[in-house]
């Protein structure tokens, strides 16, 4: 079946691949009884909609061997059982993986075996061989080097066999597998390392890895720090139950890294056998190694022994059924899920707007900053950081110069917040009244409401903006201050700045690479633990509680905004979501509503975000943000002042993470979302 039939809201159609990690509960000296505990674990993995399964180092025989892998019987019993394993595997699509004592040429290896169709594709040796405390394994095994042929027969054919084999799926892009052998990962120039260089996105370790205190860290430290080096998928499966404890013992630590991500990871110590599934990004993988020049540069250097590596090329069958996305999707990908992580996070956002504005000061000679504040939230985080930069420098928050300036539409409830927020900060105050100057400019320039008419266009709107920003500038003039810009990274985004005034230019703008899902975390992290003062915390959680509004046309009678953001341009938390999705990693309208089906939908089965969305609420923001971003907005972008790259999440500085024309067009996605709105139809039920 060809990706482009397979159901929308199949993982097989995304890029993306479901591994399976199996730590097998072992009988020492019996590869029958192995081979169908591992025969059983793999038919689970297939059942499961895997297309690979990796069982742990010497699986068919018992790590704990030691001399006993020598024995005749032994290796005659393994072979047997690998063939019974070959056989198998012509009734499931799923790649076995699996580890073995195999003698070729008078030498013996520890092999990791790869058997598909029904056949051995290859066969890996180890390539570094412990022999220091409690591992003999040289007493047993020769290495890698020590092979005297790149090929070597087993059950009836001729294979290749090395550790330098790249098992390759036709017509799949990102599906390259390569497998070592424990020890081959804790030395400083890992098998898998070459093999990563050489296109390899899976890494599949079949470890044995006895346990003792505190060793399980140090192996997540290495697999997480591998799969981060090489931006791929770290399997690791070590061995566990029924291993001998004459000295050591065994933990079954199976887990999966996606470049320095944990995606699934074994119970430890379980009694019986066990299956670790979790699916991997392999478009996520391709995608970052494009982007990060450096890691391309590295693998050009080595061009001359990557050109050794061998590519084995595989027909690959994915199931027939639909597999649904299993692995999280986080709903807020700027904001971390963990209460730890994003207090950390905000903890570290404040200090990198702080210092950013403190040195932008010093080196300026300015010891002054003047703030817009509205009672929003964006003006609010900047004032903050305004009061703390201040604070850094050993200066008086009174050298905050705070200015409201209420229009046509302001609010009671934002006026009065406003006012509230630069009082308990301790910060200058002063309240201007603009709309004697909007009225001289709509006079001056014949627009219909100066004659009377309640014509609320965005000349209207852009006026009291504009004249904010006068004000704003002259008055930092006026009091050798500078300009602390307030706009966020969502508007930005989205081109909800007006261009050329206060949410759009400023001297420097430090909310500029903080998008609005985190802006509310920042904010309620100074709320909760007081670190503006009890009085601001108030006044924070009120500005909180307030509905996102331009307040740029006038409400009711009663004071309550006419306009509210959201209802005009979406829903900020899924802009944010599409915002990650095709900036930091380059997917397509396809894949972001894929993603977004998992996070956000109500209305798809399996769906984890608790129905906040239908699937054609969110197809209908996610037209209006490709519109907005790739066809409306860009030359706001290309006139960003300076401001601060805060997360790995990227920033749309045209000096720094997005560099675009301002003509380009949104074409492209929006025609490659409605043939995505005609798959999701032909994939409903």
């Amino acid at each position: 079946m060809a990706q482009s039939e397979r159901s929308f809201f199949d993982l097989y159609a995304h890029g993306m691949a479901r591994v399976a990690l199996a730590v097998p509960r072992l009988t020492l000296a019996d590869p029958a009884a192995n081979a169908a505990e591992v025969e059983r674990l793999w038919r689970q993995a297939g059942d499961q909609g895997a297309v690979l399964a990796v069982f742990p180092e010497l699986a068919l025989s018992g790590y704990s061997l030691d001399d006993l892998h020598q024995q005749e019987a032994v290796l005659a019993g393994v072979r047997e059982a690998l063939a019974e394993l070959a056989q198998a595997t012509r009734s499931r699509p799923c790649i076995l993986l699996v580890g073995a004592p195999l003698r070729f040429d008078g030498r013996l290896f520890n092999c990791a075996v790869v058997l598909h169709g029904g056949e051995p594709l290859g066969v890996v040796p180890k390539s570094y061989l412990p022999s220091y405390r409690e591992f003999y394994e040289k007493r047993q095994f020769a290495a890698a080097r020590d092979a005297l042929a790149g090929e070597v027969e087993l059950l009836g054919r001729r294979v290749p066999f090395g550790a330098d084999l790249i098992f390759r799926a036709r017509g799949r892009e990102g599906f390259a597998l390569h497998a070592e052998i424990c020890e081959d990962v804790w030395v400083p120039l890992p098998p898998s390392s070459w093999a990563a260089l050489g296109g390899a996105t899976l890494l599949a370790n079949l470890s044995a890895s006895n346990v003792t205190v505190g060793k399980s860290l140090y192996r997540r430290q290495l697999a997480a720090g591998q799969s981060a080096k090489c931006i791929a998928a770290y399997l690791y499966a070590a061995a566990g139950p029924g291993e001998s404890t004459t000295d050591l013992a065994w933990d079954g630590h199976a887990m999966v890294y996606e470049n320095g991500v944990l995606l699934a990871e074994s119970e430890r110590f379980a009694a019986d056998g066990q299956l670790v599934v979790a699916d991997v990004d392999l478009e996520k993988l391709v995608q970052d190694r494009m982007r990060m020049t450096s890691w391309i540069d590295c693998a050009s250097d080595q061009r001359i022994e990557l050109a050794s590596l061998r590519r084995v090329e595989l027909d690959l069958e994915l199931p027939a059924a639909t597999v649904p996305l299993a692995r999280a999707v986080e709903r807020f990908p700027y904001v971390p899920s963990d209460p730890a992580t994003r207090d950390e996070r905000c903890r570290e956002v404040y200090q990198i707007q702080v210092s950013a504005l403190a040195q932008r000061l010093s080196a300026s000679g300015i010891r002054k900053l003047a703030v817009g504040v509205s009672g929003g939230l964006d003006s609010t985080q900047a004032l903050v950081v305004a009061a703390r930069a201040m604070d850094r420098l050993g200066e008086p928050r009174r050298s905050v110069l705070a200015y409201s300036m209420p229009g046509f539409a302001t609010s009671r409830e934002t006026r009065a917040n406003a006012e509230r927020l630069a009082r308990s900060l301790e910060v200058s105050f002063e309240e201007i009244d603009i709309r004697p100057a909007c009225e001289q400019m709509l006079r001056d320039i014949g627009h219909p409401f100066a004659r009377g008419e309640a014509l609320y266009d965005t000349t209207f709107e852009n006026v009291q903006a504009g004249e904010r920003t006068s004000h704003l500038f002259r008055l930092a003039n006026l009091n050798g201050a500078l300009v602390v810009g307030t706009g966020d990274l969502s508007e930005l985004a989205l081109g909800w700045c007006t261009y050329g005034v206060g949410d759009h230019m400023s001297h420097y703008g430090v909310n500029a690479s903080v998008p609005k899902t985190l802006v509310r975390h920042l904010i309620e992290w100074v709320a909760e633990r007081r670190e503006a003062g009890g009085e601001a915390s108030g006044v924070l959680r009120r500005i909180l509680e307030t509905d996102i509004s331009p307040e740029l046309v006038p409400g009711d009678d009663d004071g309550a905004p006419s306009q509210k953001t959201e209802e005009l341009i979406g829903p900020y938390e899924l802009h944010d979501f599409s915002l990650y999705h095709v900036t930091r990693l380059g997917y397509g309208p396809a894949k972001v509503a894929f993603l977004a089906a998992r996070a956000w939908a109500r209305d798809v089965p399996g769906a984890s975000g608790g129905g906040s969305y239908s699937m054609d609420e969110i197809l209908r923001w996610l037209e209006v943000f490709l519109g907005r971003f790739f066809a409306t907005s860009q030359f706001k972008r290309s006139a960003l002042p300076n401001g601060p790259k805060v997360g790995s999440g990227g920033s749309l500085s045209p000096r720094g993470d997005w560099r675009a024309p301002s003509d380009a067009g949104a074409q492209l996605w929006l025609r490659e979302l409605e043939r995505t709105r005609a798959w999701i139809a032909r994939s409903r039920p």
